[in-house]
């Protein structure tokens, strides 16, 4: 699997490296968690380094974790304020490993190409500026001021400003989003793909079309006094841990969890707090009172049928739904229940694959509470119909008038630390009118009015040689995106990449005729200029603003801020000749946080106000005012049941994430929660589809998918009997992003189809 530029492996070694099996959790976190987690740490950044760090992170006057988007609770835990993953994210950046010119003279990127990407990411810190030169294979050193200057004048070689996409991880803060975002409106495009595009897009959708605002409605404390809360297509024990300490308060207060996923997850079953005596020397707490395996991207049909059931009850009583409330702030709910009554009840059920008794389990759990709280993650956003997954949560929450009140709300669980304040302050390639209107305003400049690429056109543009520079402020592009042959093709189709990043990552190997790795201040670092420590802010998963601040000496004396980095490409582009004075503005924090205040509603006193607990923007769900809808009114949905149409050898896949990664960063080998340990390259199966296959445990397949006549093989994957419904298969990415067509995605959202993959499984 070769690319035709840089003789270099998009996918690196498929060899296999010592699988062994166990029985899967019964339990989450817990004494191993906390074992687990040190032993990371303690491994890369040593006992003192590591304890120093841990001490302050999440905490109010230390820095924000670099993994998840969970909200801090008002009282911090003094001892530990973080999870296993949290732990392993910081010890990724606090690693007293690091790699510069020495790294890179005795290892090719060819070579580095062909090491799996647990081992590139366990290099190191990535500690002064490299460059990899037209028909080079070697990265050498750069100053900083020579990598400006290179940036500088392939810009401005340029034909079109269009020919240059600037992409955005999560992981950067307000300020450096901004200003970045800021850079490239200047510059003159839109072209601001981001990683939520591949995530919550299908979410801020389907939300904004409904209720007027593309984020959640619930805050923290929500989940203390929620009386149901639903879990879709969410892994809370890997992937966002934090969670399962709001969903024990809920059931100490007499809460019921619903966990409607294909997989039964550990962290949904049990939860041993390891701050609690119980979840040290007892069972713990038991989370999820139902279990719904749900057949992948059969969740429309389960919650129609859900309100096909609770529209019985209530043509029977009135009582079950809120009709006050659908009459005060709806429209479309008459559409709606004479929608239901044209799907049958058999239909929906079996679309699901589910016994009927426990679906009504879950009806009779709602009919008469209206503390509703739905979350949902990936499980729901990355298929064809996403939008439809998450606009059919809303209708029943509408329904019950579970909006607007405690205890009560929509709850996307965002992924990356600030993928969601990215977004707030201007990361997004559609147009705001408005936002134009106030960057204009209070910089004196016209921003463009052409929309521009997201992430899936980004791919497409550099892969049709329309764009000819690739900038990332973070992330980890070929790892992350789908289809990725024909995205390392669009990237070595380029005259530069460049990478801004804290650690080494498979998209600093695939790459254009030239590349840049300019190394950046992680989160836990202390950010120092005149002698003055900077601070930046980031958003939560539930739209709160809060400062962070870093304690670490930093890996090196040559890194840079991401604001800093920004000023000095801006600065080398323009010369001067800009109204903005971008080196000014990049070293002066206050001053960046003042200009969003001028341009973004609610960031208002941002200095001031990101202090301690941090303040929360403005959300018009909480208040129930939707007067910036259609007659002013939260809007019920019609959605279509998916229609994926398998012929008997075909399976749905859905891509996971292993309990040792977050996101495209793998931590190690082991995936405990669900008993696979030394090995990613397996792909989970039920039983009865392996003896119809003649499969047997650990028996080597080549996964094949087929769109538009084009075959895609995710070759050398090991067969594990799970619980797992039938016709159904999970599997690790990145391995398997090879498989997902990249012009294949959710309607209106456009993310990848990453979670229902259609293919078929071939011995090897």
């Amino acid at each position: 699997m070769e690319s035709s530029k840089r003789n270099v492996s998009y996918t690196g070694s498929d060899e296999f490296t010592g699988i062994k099996i166990t029985e899967p959790a019964e339990y989450a976190a817990g004494v191993p968690a906390v074992k687990v987690a040190l032993e990371h740490a303690f491994k890369e950044a040593g006992v003192f380094r590591s304890l120093t760090a841990l001490n302050k992170m999440n905490q109010k006057d230390g820095f924000d974790c670099p993994s998840c988007a969970w909200p801090d609770p008002e009282k911090r835990s003094a001892i530990a304020e973080y999870c296993e993953n949290g732990a392993k994210a910081l010890a990724e950046e606090a690693t007293n490993k690091h790699i510069g010119k020495d790294f890179f003279a005795k290892y090719s990127v060819e070579e580095l190409s062909r090491w799996t990407d647990y081992e590139i990411g366990k290099s190191g810190r990535l500690i002064e500026p490299m460059v990899l030169r037209e028909g080079s294979l070697h990265y050498e050193p750069i100053s900083w001021e020579d990598a400006y200057s290179l940036i500088a004048e392939e810009l401005h070689n340029l034909n079109s400003p269009d020919e240059a996409i600037f992409y955005t991880s999560g992981r950067s803060s307000n300020e450096a989003a901004f200003l970045y975002g800021l850079f490239a409106r200047a510059f003159g495009t839109n072209n601001l793909p981001d990683c939520s595009n591949m995530c919550h897009e299908s979410s801020g959708v389907a939300l904004g079309e409904t209720l007027g605002i593309g984020k959640g409605s619930v805050k923290l404390e929500d989940f203390y006094e929620a009386e149901v809360i639903m879990i879709l297509g969410q892994n809370p024990g890997t992937n966002h841990p934090r969670m399962l300490s709001a969903l024990q308060k809920c059931k100490e207060n007499g809460g019921k969890i619903v966990a409607i996923n294909p997989i039964k997850e550990a962290g949904l079953v049990r939860f041993k707090n390891p701050q609690e005596i119980k979840g040290v020397l007892a069972s713990g707490e038991t989370i999820s009172d139902i279990h719904l395996p749900v057949k992948i991207n059969q969740d429309v049909p389960l919650l129609k049928l859900i309100l096909k059931k609770l529209k019985a009850k209530d043509d029977e009583t009135g009582e079950v739904f809120d009709h006050q409330f659908i009459k005060t702030y709806t429209q479309g709910f008459k559409d709606l229940m004479e929608d239901l009554d044209t799907y049958s009840t058999s239909d929906l059920l079996g679309q699901t694959g589910l016994d009927e008794s426990d679906i009504d389990k879950v009806v009779e759990l709602l009919a008469h509470r209206n503390k509703i709280i739905i979350c949902w993650a990936m499980g729901l956003t990355q298929h064809k119909n996403a939008v439809d997954n998450i606009k059919e949560c809303v209708n029943l929450l509408l329904a019950k008038g579970s909006l607007g009140k405690p205890g009560a709300g929509t709850c996307p669980v965002r992924g990356h630390s600030n993928v969601q304040g990215d977004r707030t302050v201007g990361i997004m390639h559609f147009v705001s009118k408005k936002f134009n209107a106030a960057i204009k305003k209070s910089f004196g400049f016209d921003p463009p009015e052409k929309e521009g690429v997201d992430v899936v056109h980004a791919m497409r543009a550099m892969h049709e040689g329309k764009a000819k520079i690739f900038m990332a402020l973070g992330g980890n592009f070929v790892s992350a995106t789908s289809d990725t042959a024909y995205t390392a093709t669009g990237l070595q189709n380029c005259e530069l990449t460049v990478q801004v990043s804290t650690k080494l990552n498979r998209s600093h190997l695939i790459t254009g005729k030239k590349a840049l790795i300019l190394p950046t201040l992680g989160r836990s670092e202390k950010d120092v200029n005149a002698d003055k420590q900077r601070f930046f802010t980031v958003e939560n998963s539930m739209g709160k603003v809060h400062r962070s601040r870093g304690i670490l000496k930093p890996a090196s004396d040559k890194l840079k801020s991401e604001p800093e980095i920004i000023g000095g490409i801006a600065d080398a582009y323009f010369k001067n000749g800009h109204v903005v004075d971008w080196l000014s503005l990049s070293k002066n924090y206050d001053q960046i946080r003042n200009k969003i205040a001028e341009v973004v509603d609610g960031f208002d006193l941002i200095n001031k106000r990101s202090k301690g607990n941090g303040f929360y923007l403005p959300n018009n769900v909480r208040g129930l005012d939707f007067s910036n809808l259609p007659d002013g009114k939260a809007k019920f949905s019609l959605c279509k049941v998916p229609e994926h149409n398998l012929s008997k050898d075909e399976f749905l896949l859905m891509t996971i994430r292993s309990h040792d990664q977050f996101n495209t960063t793998i931590y190690g080998l082991d995936d405990r929660y669900r008993g696979v340990f030394n090995e990613r390259r397996v792909v989970f199966m039920n039983s009865t589809d392996m003896e119809h296959l003649n499969l047997q445990k650990r028996d080597v397949v080549n996964i094949i998918s087929q769109y538009d006549g084009t075959q895609r093989v995710a070759a050398k994957f090991l067969v594990i009997p799970y619980d797992i419904p039938r016709g159904n298969l999970a599997a690790y990415f990145p391995e398997t992003n090879v498989l997902i067509p990249y012009d294949h995605y959710a309607e209106k959202s456009n993310t990848p189809i990453s979670k229902s993959v259609i293919v078929k499984l071939q011995k090897a």
